[in-house]
């Protein structure tokens, strides 16, 4: 090393553009994917592509009998805890222990709730049976069920699975940009573009901008995971920002949608319609306290599941894992966007007791987090058979130097990407996240001539 690279290597408020290259060496490199659709789409088993109607339907008459078991305990079991069956003591424990209860009941009917949700979204995606009215029919009966306009969505969300972090055309998370931060605009002298070196000076300037406290960090968290989903479905939050202000599931007229497909959306109005109105009449019926418990707070959480599961899919920012790109048009294809997710073990980590949730959690679930990557490959392998494909794709990927493995998916993951996702430049034809300070933890590799890339 020189006595000039030394010097400011022990000043690191006086570095340069020039001394980049030695913090490049603290950040991560992420393989751009020179793959094509057909090489990804080769390697899958030919079996992956043959949904079973009765195994579909045995997954889903099994998320129907968890609901109803889980209805059924709490509701004659939780009212038996009560002095006359029961010594704890002081009233107040009877009241908190029910309490308790309950909330166990919301808990796991949520959890199975988000199955339900995968259910629906296979038949979206044409993956629960062959038959399109077997999967429509499924499909708006389940999502409804929940809360969530089927066809609407069902358009939206192949539309993303076409545009997967193509940052002109995908619809959720889209990341906001330094100009849309009133962030100061790029300063050579103090940063380059790939966000590997930023001044000390800099770095104070953004966190004034974009660092919160914890506790404002861990509210936000916590208030994206509650409300998160039905902003996006009625207000097209973290979607285009090109978009109309009122832009959202519900107009058939919005710039989500085609003109011929406003009968869809009017089909997926009504069916919201008929559930809200279910709602009210449980509440006048049996009150709304029972309907808080047994419907309202379950439902709270598979939208918070919904929420928890599609961001951390889509969403890495750090040393240990490849952060995931966002690509500009003019760059972008169909399988770099496939392979712009995450496989991630859902509540899993290294602990027995870890295990013990992803294992409950992927049963919940049907392994939605486990194989995102194979659904993004081919959004129409059933999630029984995404294993498979999984297990071939990991291969190919493997020998591409493309790892498509994330982090277990935790809360305590969860708060630390949104701390460490704050914007991604204005231009670039591939672009990171940066965190709080202007850092950012990935710069872009290629193992291929970028000479002979397809245009």
């Amino acid at each position: 090393m020189t006595t000039k690279t030394t010097i400011r290597r022990q000043n690191a408020s006086t570095k340069t553009v020039e001394d980049a290259r030695i913090d490049d060496l603290k950040v991560g490199k992420y393989v751009v994917p020179n793959l094509t659709t057909k090489d990804l789409m080769s390697v899958i088993p030919p079996h992956c592509f043959k949904p079973s109607l009765w195994r579909s339907m045995r997954y889903f008459l099994q998320d129907i009998f968890f609901l109803s078991s889980f209805l059924y305990i709490a509701h004659t079991y939780i009212p038996q805890i009560n002095p006359e069956n029961i010594e704890l003591g002081h009233p107040v424990v009877y009241n908190a222990a029910r309490f308790v209860a309950w909330n166990v009941y919301g808990f796991l009917a949520g959890l199975w709730g988000m199955g339900l949700f995968d259910i629906g979204h296979d038949s979206g995606h044409g993956a629960f049976s062959l038959y399109r009215s077997v999967n429509d029919t499924v499909g708006f009966l389940t999502h409804t069920f929940i809360g969530v306009p089927y066809f609407s969505w069902k358009i939206t969300h192949k539309h993303h699975h076409a545009n997967t972090s193509h940052l002109q055309n995908d619809y959720p998370y889209v990341p906001y940009t330094r100009s849309e931060w009133n962030l100061p605009p790029v300063n050579e002298e103090k940063e380059n573009m790939e966000g590997t070196f930023v001044a000390e000076d800099l770095q104070h300037e953004f966190s004034e901008h974009l660092e919160y406290s914890p506790v404002f960090s861990a509210v936000w968290f916590a208030a994206q995971l509650v409300i998160g989903w039905w902003a996006y479905l009625f207000a097209d939050i973290k979607s285009q920002r090109s978009y109309p202000v009122i832009t959202n599931h519900f107009i058939p007229k919005a710039p989500l949608f085609a003109a011929h497909q406003w009968k869809d959306v009017a089909i997926s109005n009504f069916g919201i319609a008929i559930w809200l109105g279910s709602i009210i009449y449980s509440i006048k019926a049996f009150g709304f306290l029972p309907v808080l418990r047994t419907y309202m707070v379950p439902y709270v959480w598979t939208n918070h599941w919904i929420i928890f599961i599609t961001w951390l899919n889509h969403t890495v920012c750090t040393l240990k894992d490849p952060a995931l790109p966002h690509y500009d048009g003019k760059v972008f294809t169909f399988a770099r966007g496939a392979l712009c997710t995450f496989d991630r073990e859902m509540m899993g980590g290294p602990s027995l007791f870890d295990k013990i949730c992803n294992y409950i959690c992927m049963v919940a679930t049907h392994s939605v987090m486990e194989t995102h990557v194979a659904h993004h490959v081919c959004s129409r392998i059933p999630h029984y058979l995404a294993w498979d494909a999984k297990a071939e794709i990991d291969k190919l990927l493997a020998k591409h130097g493309i790892n498509c493995k994330g982090a277990p998916a935790t809360w305590s993951e969860g708060l630390r990407i949104m701390k460490e996702t704050k914007f991604i430049e204005d231009t670039g034809d591939v672009r990171f996240y940066k965190n709080a300070q202007g850092k950012a933890s990935m710069v872009a590799v290629y193992n291929y001539d970028r000479a002979t890339e397809d245009k």
